[in-house]
């Protein structure tokens, strides 16, 4: 956990742009052979029931998240049966997620998580209700300490 300062507009800048795939593979080809795009980082993420990868956008810190389900009971798997591959999420990043997320519950913004779970990269998350974001789903992303900072 860090013990940075919130700032007053809470996020840093945008983290990430999530993706729902149905293949992974085929989706980080099309990036890299269409824009070339290059995979940055991949896991599989069992708690949230996902294969994911990173994908860099040039030489920004920018990154698009591709996501697909390891199985059928996966939000990205509902997700997909309900709206095809596309845009599932937008991440911000934050200094301190769990302040953050007091914060944003005294506004009566509504978490999806009581507690921040791990994310990509054994980064700490959260997500805000979409009917309390403007209809989109929103990812809220503390970064893991980085060990060379």
């Amino acid at each position: 956990m860090t013990t940075a300062a919130i700032p007053s507009h809470l996020f840093t800048q945008i983290d990430h742009v999530g993706l729902a795939v149905a293949d992974l593979d085929a989706a980080i080809d099309f990036y890299d052979k269409t824009f070339g795009m290059k995979l940055a980082h991949r896991e599989t993420n069992e708690e949230q029931g996902v294969e994911e990868a990173m994908i860099a956008i040039g030489d920004s810190d920018n990154k698009l998240q591709l996501l697909a389900p390891l199985n059928e009971n996966s939000t990205i798997a509902k997700f997909l049966d309900r709206n095809g591959p596309g845009m599932q999420q937008l991440a911000y990043r934050v200094t301190d997620v769990e302040q953050v997320s007091a914060i944003l519950k005294e506004r009566g913004v509504r978490l999806l998580y009581d507690a921040p779970r791990r994310g990509t990269a054994d980064s700490r998350i959260n997500f805000i209700h979409p009917k309390d974001a403007g209809g989109v789903l929103v990812e809220l992303v503390e970064p893991a300490a980085q060990s060379d900072h």
